[in-house]
C-alpha cells in the first residue's frame, strides 16, 4: 500500500471525513461568508449609490445657485441702467433748470443794469447842469441859476448830445 495504492477502508474513511467537514463549514461557514459578503457589497454598491445621490443633489444645488446668481446678475445689470438712465435724465433736468435759472439772471442783471444806467445818466444830466451853471455864474460873475432859461438851455444841450450820439452809433 503506498501513495498510488491507497487502502480502501483508509479512502472511505478520508473521503467520509472529507464530506463531513466539507458539509459543516458549508452549512455553517458559508452563510457566514455570504453574509459578510452580501454586507461589503451593499456597503460598496450602497456608498456608491449614495454618493451617486449626493453628487446629483450637489449638481442640482449647483445649478439652482447658478440660475439665482444670473437672475442676480441680470437685476444688477438692469439696476444699474435704470440708475444710469435715471441720473442723466436728473443731470439734463438740473442742467436745464441751471440754464433757465441763468438766462433768468442774466435778464434781471440786464434789466438793473439799464435802470442803473438811466439813472446814473440823470444823475450826471443834474450834476452837469448844475455844474454848467455854477461855472457859468463864475464866468459871468453873477449866479445864473435862478435865471427861468437856465434849465431849458442845458436840456437843449443834451437833447443835441443825445441826437449827434444816436447817430454816431
Amino acid at each position: 500500500m503506498g501513495p498510488l495504492k491507497p487502502d480502501v477502508a483508509q479512502l472511505v474513511i478520508g473521503l467520509v471525513c472529507f464530506f463531513l467537514v466539507f458539509g459543516v463549514l458549508g452549512a455553517l461557514l458559508l452563510p457566514r461568508i455570504e453574509k459578510t459578503l452580501a454586507e461589503r457589497r451593499d456597503a460598496t454598491e450602497g456608498g456608491v449609490e449614495r454618493a451617486e445621490e449626493a453628487r446629483a443633489e450637489a449638481e442640482r444645488v449647483y445649478e439652482e445657485f447658478q440660475a439665482e446668481l444670473s437672475g442676480a446678475r441680470h437685476e444688477a445689470a438692469l439696476i444699474r441702467q435704470t440708475a444710469t438712465e435715471e441720473g442723466a435724465a436728473l443731470i439734463a433736468g438740473l442742467r436745464a433748470e441751471g440754464q433757465e435759472l441763468r438766462e433768468r439772471m442774466l435778464a434781471e442783471a440786464k434789466v438793473r443794469l439799464e435802470a442803473d444806467r438811466v439813472l446814473a445818466e440823470a444823475e450826471l444830466r443834474e450834476d452837469v447842469a448844475r455844474l454848467a451853471t455854477e461855472l457859468a455864474g463864475r464866468v459871468i460873475g453873477e449866479p445864473v441859476a435862478g435865471l427861468p432859461r437856465t434849465r431849458a438851455i442845458a436840456d437843449e444841450f443834451f437833447a443835441e448830445h443825445d441826437a449827434k450820439a444816436g447817430a454816431g452809433a
